[in-house]
């Protein structure tokens, strides 16, 4: 077992978590019998409590099973942060269903691929959304798609700005195979009694698809169970923090710590639907939210918006995430403003989210922080197997209670994406890092994603993390681009703060050379006003590397 990180280990933490050996669904019955009448879900100044959660949740999976839904059975969920999110999510999971959390940001490929893979008969959807999933009934196993309007959830009056897709009231076009969520939810069934154990399918996540098609990970009720609980303990959270949910929950990172997280604690969610980083800083101010976890590149932009000291942030006392490495001027800003520390972490969707966080009395700048509760992590030798020592990099593997069971109906890809060390089965994550003489892990990058420039290993990451520190650059992301010489050369796609639109490329590459080895240095600069990003915020690398050389070999051919 790892240990050179315990010295480090919060002193009031125990090194061994003990899990509730329950289903997921559980939490929140145990939380809405403990506190009915507590506020569950903040949504734009509408108050829904424990009771009323739990009364919805019981009232949809009871439609689900007289539709049909049986034990093991797959439900896609298609929408962005809101109640019915949540409400379905545990709904699927009264039902003994498992529920497959999809991005709404998804069109027809996509979700022909989700609904070939799943054979799921029952999906769930956002009205904005319908266009692109109903055609779809009937094709696949697809019998039925329940509809429901963000609006439906807005009961009291705000005067907070809301996204268009917030204003739009319920109009469902009502077809075969087409349910509007009211008429579900007024079915007057009720569900049988719930029988998902710990080791039942509970959530299965799609991954990225960076790598090719996007793989199911399949995640039982026991390692989602995991770091929704790890998570809370290690930042010492109660039923009384208010938590602020930016993060999409169909993304690991936000389905654990803004909605599976809180629901175990009986704390409070403040759903946000759309990102609005004064809107976000106003629902701080009028709820007192105490945590938020976010990506780095929204942090950023919460934290640059002007005049932020207007608002009374007093009450925030956790802020982290991952993502990417946290630039050092910004959390510097954060650490001026709030007197906070950005707590970083890593995790994947076959973890469901952290294996490994930084301690918050002892964190590193740009780290991933120290394995998690009964975390085994190791840096080995992607090639050999061969386990490496403190800084020399090699790829992270993980064993843990949190890991994934395995990708959906892929079984040899299952199993390479598994090592045995010392007699245990480790995850193989892809990623290549290293631990310091503490053991604190770092990123250097994804092993796919290095750039061999005449023979010199550049590892895009590290580019990033260093031109972040100059003033002008909003956004940074390192691609190769092909070189007739040197095979592969540097290129940085920059975006530029307001106020430094007149920054030149020579000027930054001239900085460049001051601040890091010459090898390193991108021979070209080319800005752009936005950088496309997944819907959870992630640079899309992969995408700009091919548009790069796609574009290299259109010219040269």
């Amino acid at each position: 077992m790892f240990n050179r990180h315990l010295p480090y280990w919060p002193k009031d933490l125990p090194h061994h978590l003990t899990l509730p050996v329950t289903s997921l669904f559980r939490n929140l019955e145990t939380s809405a019998r403990r506190y009915p009448d507590k506020t569950a879900i903040i949504y734009y100044d509408t108050l829904i409590s424990y009771s009323q959660l739990l009364d919805e949740v019981e009232r949809l999976a009871g439609y689900f099973q007289s539709q049909g839904v049986k034990r093991g059975d797959r439900v896609l969920l298609c929408m962005q942060n809101s109640p019915q999110f949540i409400i379905t999510y545990y709904a699927v999971l009264r039902a003994d269903a498992m529920v497959v959390p999809l991005n709404p940001m998804s069109r027809a490929a996509e979700l022909e691929h989700y609904l070939a893979d799943t054979e799921a008969r029952m999906m769930v959807c956002a009205q904005d959304l319908a266009p692109f999933i109903t055609p779809m009934i009937g094709r696949f196993q697809l019998q039925q798609v329940v509809i429901t309007a963000y609006s439906q959830y807005l009961r009291s009056s705000t005067d907070l700005p809301l996204a268009p897709e917030l204003r739009v009231e319920a109009a469902i076009a009502l077809a075969p195979g087409v349910v509007e969520w009211q008429t579900a939810l007024d079915c007057g069934q009720r569900p049988g009694p719930h029988l998902s154990g710990p080791d039942d399918h509970c959530a299965m996540v799609y991954s990225s698809g960076t790598t090719g098609v996007p793989k199911g990970c399949v995640h039982t009720h026991r390692s989602v169970m995991a770091t929704a609980v790890q998570r809370q303990t290690w930042l010492l959270l109660n039923c009384e923090d208010v938590i602020l949910a930016t993060l999409p929950l169909f993304h690991v990172a936000g389905m654990q710590s803004s909605m599976n997280g809180p629901i175990f604690i009986g704390a409070c969610m403040v759903i946000m639907t759309r990102w609005n980083r004064e809107v976000a800083a106003e629902l701080m101010q009028r709820y007192r939210v105490s945590c938020w976890s976010n990506i780095v590149t929204m942090a950023v932009d919460f934290l640059t918006q002007d005049n932020l000291e207007r608002f009374d942030l007093s009450s925030l006392r956790n802020i982290g995430g991952g993502g990417a490495a946290m630039p050092g001027p910004v959390k510097e800003r954060l650490k001026q403003l709030f007197g906070l520390d950005y707590i970083e972490g890593y995790g994947l969707s076959e973890t469901m989210a952290a294996t490994h966080m930084n301690p918050k009395a002892r964190s590193k700048s740009q780290c991933l922080g120290i394995p998690a509760f009964d975390v085994d992590s190791r840096v080995i030798d992607s090639t050999t197997g061969q386990e490496l020592q403190p800084n020399e990099v090699g790829e992270i593997v993980c064993h843990g209670p949190q890991v994934f069971k395995g990708y959906w109906k892929l079984a040899e890809e299952t199993e390479k994406a598994f090592i045995e060390l010392n007699g245990k089965r480790f995850l193989r994550t892809g990623d290549l890092g290293y631990y310091d003489e503490e053991g604190y892990f770092f990123m250097v990058d994804r092993i796919k994603r290095m750039i061999n420039a005449s023979g010199y290993k550049v590892w895009p990451s590290e580019v990033e993390s260093l031109m972040y520190r100059h003033p002008a650059i909003s956004q940074c992301c390192v691609i190769s681009s092909p070189d007739q010489r040197r095979g592969e050369t540097v290129k940085a796609l920059v975006t530029l703060h307001l106020g430094h639109q007149g920054t030149s490329a020579a000027a930054i590459i001239e900085w460049c050379k001051d601040n890091m080895a010459a090898y390193k240095v991108p021979s070209s600069i080319e800005f752009r006003s936005h950088l496309a990003q997944s819907a959870s915020g992630k640079l899309l690398w992969r995408q700009l590397q091919d548009e790069e050389w796609s574009r290299c070999a259109a010219v040269n051919s």
